[in-house]
């Protein structure tokens, strides 16, 4: 994987997000328009935290984690498919929770919490593999018996579809989303003052060095891409093994460890079908 020229770089680009995101106006402007919530008297985002509380734990590290004396808010930036965004989504909450409640408090101490995930791609899909096309999906936990009895764990997850702007009604949101989505502000006063902020990062030679050393969620790409270059062979070879040795697809996805839906899938597109 190549990281994306400096120059190219937007605000919805990891570390440049993180930087401009370093103003707490700026964080607290763009948290109170997506989640509608007052965020007071932010001293300073903590950008990048990571949280490891133990050593035998898996640490997480947050693009920008907000906290007042009310609530905490995990905000994320994503521009590319993650697996299992809604477990990624569960972990960090427990993060955030062990990071907040100090040994000895009580669950009471517990802070009104919010993690917030800002997709530039629909991140949920049915059975076919549609996305559902929402603007946004919000999750709280509910009874699944009564839907009127809330568990009132004061946790609400997040998460934007950048790419359905257009039907967002909020013109507040829709710029924004817009804005992250295609790198135009518009008309959008917020959206512009976004754009300055990452013109004005370009010229900085500090954060120019910082962006060349950088260790960026790297390990995240490379490993998707690992995992799908895996996948992609272990499909060629179930093929091989139908096309070669007349093996059923069922037996072929088996042996070779590929999705059986995936080797029909590529059935289909070869003279094999």
């Amino acid at each position: 994987m190549k990281r994306k020229p400096f120059d190219e770089l937007t605000f919805a680009d990891d570390g440049m997000f993180q930087t401009v995101m370093k103003d707490p106006e700026i964080s607290a402007e763009l948290v109170e328009r997506l989640l509608d919530v007052r965020v007071k008297q932010v001293k300073y985002p903590e950008l990048e935290k990571a949280i490891e509380p133990y050593y035998t734990s898996h640490g997480v590290r947050l693009d920008v984690y907000l906290k007042d004396e009310n609530k905490t808010i995990d905000v994320e930036l994503q521009s590319y498919p993650q697996k299992a965004l809604g477990k990624r989504m569960r972990y960090y909450q427990s993060m955030v929770d062990c990071d907040c409640l100090m040994k000895g408090q009580p669950y009471t101490k517990l802070k009104e919490s919010y993690i917030l995930f800002i997709c530039k791609f629909d991140p949920f899909h049915d059975g076919n593999k549609r996305g559902f096309g929402l603007p946004c999906y919000t999750f709280r936990n509910v009874c699944s018996e009564n839907n009127y009895v809330n568990l009132d764990d004061k946790c609400v997850k997040v998460v934007y579809n950048a790419k359905a702007y257009e039907s967002v009604e909020n013109p507040k949101v829709r710029a924004l989303l817009r804005f992250i989505q295609t790198n135009e502000p518009g008309e959008d006063d917020y959206s512009k003052r976004l754009s300055e902020f990452v013109a004005k990062a370009k010229k900085n030679e500090k954060f120019r060095k910082e962006y060349a050393d950088m260790n960026l969620h790297d390990f995240d790409i490379m490993t998707e891409a690992a995992e799908e270059a895996t996948l992609q062979k272990a499909v060629e070879d179930a093929l091989t093994l139908i096309r070669d040795y007349n093996a059923t697809p069922e037996t072929a996805a088996e042996k070779m460890g590929a999705p059986l839906d995936k080797v029909l899938e590529a059935l289909k597109e070869t003279s094999l079908a």
